[in-house]
């Protein structure tokens, strides 16, 4: 890529959300909000499907494609640069809260 004056500045906001992500405590907290989130989207899935009974096979489909496909993505054998593995985990975390709010609807429901 050429030395812009453009890709140095997302250069240097990538590099200062970086350090600002190696804080353990700020990156705690950004994946539970993701793992929240997926709670949330899972939720608001199962609702809305739940309303549209035509919609219930096709987007459990989707559902479990989508979810395989982050699972895969996660858990290679393929190093990870800080980027990617930041965006990885946070995928991660919101598949998991997805996932446990739809095992604790079916539970609640008793389906």
């Amino acid at each position: 890529m050429q030395n812009t004056r453009l890709n140095r500045f997302t250069d240097a906001i990538a590099q200062q959300t970086l350090q600002w992500f190696r804080n353990p405590w700020r990156r705690i907290s950004v994946l539970l909000i993701s793992l929240f989130f997926g709670f949330f989207l899972g939720v608001a899935i199962a609702t809305i499907v739940g309303q549209v009974g035509s919609w219930d096979v096709s987007v459990a489909f989707i559902t479990l494609l989508v979810t395989e496909w982050i699972s895969w993505l996660s858990y290679r054998k393929v190093s990870r640069s800080e980027i990617n593995s930041l965006w990885l985990d946070l995928l991660n975390s919101m598949k998991i809260g997805m996932t446990y709010s739809l095992f604790l609807l079916a539970f609640l429901l008793g389906s």
